[in-house]
């Protein structure tokens, strides 16, 4: 049964409208404030409140914003015998669902009535049925059987409806990502934003605009206002992807955000309240940086809430041949090929293999199989062929860059990509993973080099 609260210091008009909402069904409750009506709000939980705008100390829009900050989706009727143009567009604003002028004819109201409380019956179907997509869809991102993985995602179903951070940590290519929106679709806060940012890939001044906005004139380029990812995911979660790499001054500006829900964009002189779930996550060892000086220990122990390490590859290999048949299946459907089998030998391969760059290396060896293969089935050594391939000595050109280039063509782009990718990562490999030395052996200045790393998703490494 729908429950319905009036709010009027008139009692006729309590009564009157009681006994027809009773009449037609519904449980009724009232109050003769404003003030006692709020107390009400925050005890129970209505579906519709019907609220006098104009009352002693306490009116109906006060009502209104009360009713809206502790239950969104309840439905808010005003109604008055002081109509007003000003008064109505504010109700509106403020998420009335319709203003109504006394006198009025009980029919009217029996019709509004209906048609408001169907209108969130609609509505939270609405969001429950989109809810057990998102979420469906989510928790099936997350591949995996063995019982490190079985334990992530009981974690997930436990903590998604928390209000509490998140922090997530891994080595690179564990999906930390994934489990970060499999987190966010899980919760309350599913029909609001998931707003991703890679906290590595932008340099720190364009990151504090890009998290808080800016204000016009601000700096150079700064054309118009610009809302930043914090408040655009108000309401939601924030990813907040190497969370290990800021710097320390973006680390209070950050702090501040957590700790008291609330921001300046740049350039701007007032404060923007938010409420946002942020989920961190770091290939980084945070403890260790905190030890170390490198990362604020209040800001840990803010993010640190509930933590979740994701196990490398290695520690998980019976997930390996359902991922690798995920990845066949995908990359055999994207590229428009029928979906090859492993062999027993094959799977046997890569189940023993390290897989240092964990389901990413493994997603990147499916893809570059399935582009190359002809023939139905992947034995062992083809798995060895790509895993272990030597180099071999390059031909050069009159140019002296390298040139392999077989009767049926290739496909040039696809090709130099795959060459800067792979010298990205040889950089990182050999100054072992310090962006600033990687960039200086690439000849690259760091922004050049951050803006690869990107395009390409890599991830990890420390600036020094």
């Amino acid at each position: 049964m729908e429950k319905i609260l009036i709010v009027d210091d008139e009692r006729s008009m309590r009564d009157v409208l009681s006994i027809m909402l009773k009449r037609s069904g519904y449980e009724v409750a009232v109050a003769s404030d404003g003030s006692e009506a709020i107390l009400q709000v925050g005890k129970d939980i209505f579906d519709l409140v019907i609220t006098d705008l104009k009352m002693p100390k306490v009116g109906g829009l006060e009502v209104l914003k009360a009713v809206k900050e502790a239950a969104p989706d309840t439905v808010v009727l005003l109604i008055t015998a002081f109509a007003s143009t000003d008064s109505a567009v504010e109700a509106m604003k403020l998420g009335a669902y319709d203003y109504l002028s006394k006198p009025f004819h009980v029919d009217e109201v029996q019709l509004i009535v209906r048609n408001a409380l169907e209108k969130r019956r609609l509505s939270t179907e609405n969001t429950l049925l989109k809810r057990e997509i998102a979420s469906q869809s989510s928790l099936a991102s997350i591949i995996g059987q063995s019982e490190p993985m079985q334990k992530i995602l009981e974690v997930i179903c436990k903590v998604a409806d928390s209000k509490s951070n998140v922090l997530i940590c891994g080595e690179s290519g564990t999906g930390k990502e994934l489990v970060a929106r499999a987190i966010h679709y899980n919760s309350a806060r599913s029909r609001f934003p998931f707003v991703t940012v890679n906290c590595s890939a932008v340099p720190e001044p364009l990151l504090e605009s890009e998290l808080f906005g800016h204000m016009k004139g601000s700096f150079t380029g700064a054309i118009a206002n610009k809302a930043g990812l914090f408040e655009i995911a108000d309401g939601g979660s924030i990813f907040l992807d190497e969370i290990g790499d800021t710097t320390p001054s973006m680390q209070v500006k950050l702090l501040r955000v957590i700790q008291e829900r609330e921001f300046r964009r740049v350039g701007g002189t007032r404060d923007v309240k938010v409420d946002v779930r942020v989920i961190a996550a770091t290939n980084r060892d945070l403890a260790k940086a905190v030890a170390d000086g490198s990362f604020r220990e209040d800001l840990y122990y803010r993010l640190d809430v509930i933590p979740i390490t994701l196990p490398p590859l290695r520690l998980r290999t019976a997930d390996i041949p359902m991922l690798a048949k995920h990845f066949l299946e995908q990359f055999a459907k994207a590229n428009g090929k029928p979906v090859p089998k492993l062999s027993d030998d094959a799977m046997h391969v890569l189940v023993a293999h390290e897989w240092k760059g964990n389901v990413r290396e493994l997603e990147n060896l499916i893809e570059r199989i399935v582009a190359f293969s002809t023939t139905p089935i992947i034995d062992e050594t083809d798995i060895h062929g790509w895993l272990h391939r030597p180099a071999p000595p390059p031909q050069q050109s009159s140019q002296g860059y390298p040139v392999e280039l077989p009767p049926e063509g290739l496909d040039l782009e696809k090709l130099i990509n795959s060459i800067e990718k792979d010298l990205l990562l040889k950089a990182l490999e050999r100054s072992k993973w310090v962006k600033k030395k990687a960039a200086r052996l690439l000849q690259l200045n760091t922004r050049s080099f951050r803006y690869r790393l990107e395009k390409y998703e890599i991830k990890g490494g420390t600036d020094d």
